[in-house]
């Protein structure tokens, strides 16, 4: 049995075409960069191999350029998700991948371009699992509404432009954390919770799995209007909660995609 079918329901997710992934990658001082990556496929072709689409992925390729380490996060509509490590391992500019990404339902009307190379990874383990419910959506959004009533956001972060600030408001979005394992590799965890606490810091309550204290963390929404922000900055872990003083901020998606907005 391969590593991606030793976890039931993970390949059935991966082959999802609207399925939310999320690819975490590290620059070569080990700064997290986490992005949706939605056309990430397992190939047909080779056991434990992913493939996706080079496609708005400009930090994403200088990371992969310098550390192939990558965390591949797959989280379905109904909460389902998996967490994994893999390495990148080269770039294809022609062939059936690139051909399976171009003629994808995600990219074959878009209204820009085609791929200009397709990406392959080599799964090296499934970390976890996990499931949550949407009653545990609900009351960890309001716990953290809540604790931010008694909290204050880190010094020296900038100001979130007000629309960064209501996607990151939204309950009903995708928001994932990354920051860097022990091992090198990038880290990834669901954190739904993930709301504003003032003008440049964003509080969650703690999942099973967070980032250490003082971590540099990456954080990624991605709505289903399929909006999508991504924040830097450092974390601070209190007995329940965490936050984080975001110390940049970048849009998603065009007209800018990639583009520091903060």
């Amino acid at each position: 049995m391969t590593i991606l079918e030793s976890s039931p329901g993970l390949l059935e997710a991966l082959h999802g075409a609207m399925t939310p992934k999320f690819a975490a990658t590290r620059s070569a001082e080990g700064t997290p960069n986490v992005v949706p990556l939605v056309s990430i496929t397992p190939a047909e072709d080779q056991v434990d191999t992913l493939f996706f689409g080079n496609f708005l992925l400009r930090k994403t390729i200088a990371n992969l350029d310098q550390d192939p380490r990558v965390g591949v996060l797959v989280i379905t509509p109904e909460l389902r998700g998996w967490v994994l490590k893999a390495d990148f391992v080269e770039w294809q500019r022609t062939g059936s991948y690139v051909d399976a990404q171009n003629s994808s339902a995600l990219l074959r009307y878009n209204a820009y371009t085609g791929i200009r190379n397709a990406g392959i990874l080599r799964v090296r383990s499934v970390e976890g699992s996990f499931a949550i419910s949407k009653l545990q959506v609900a009351r960890d959004f309001v716990l953290t509404r809540l604790a931010a009533f008694g909290a204050r956001g880190g010094d020296g972060g900038v100001v979130l432009p007000l629309a960064v600030r209501r996607e990151f408001a939204r309950m009903v979005a995708v928001k994932v954390l990354a920051w860097g394992g022990e091992d090198g590799y990038p880290v990834t965890a669901p954190a739904l919770s993930l709301s504003p606490l003032g003008s440049s810091s964003l509080i969650a309550w703690r999942g099973p799995v967070s980032p250490p204290d003082g971590a540099t963390v990456a954080a990624n929404i991605l709505t289903f209007a399929a909006i999508s922000y991504q924040v830097k900055g450092k974390w601070r872990q209190q007995a329940r909660t965490g936050t984080l003083t975001v110390q940049e901020a970048y849009a998603g998606g065009p007209p800018l995609p990639g583009g520091r907005v903060a």
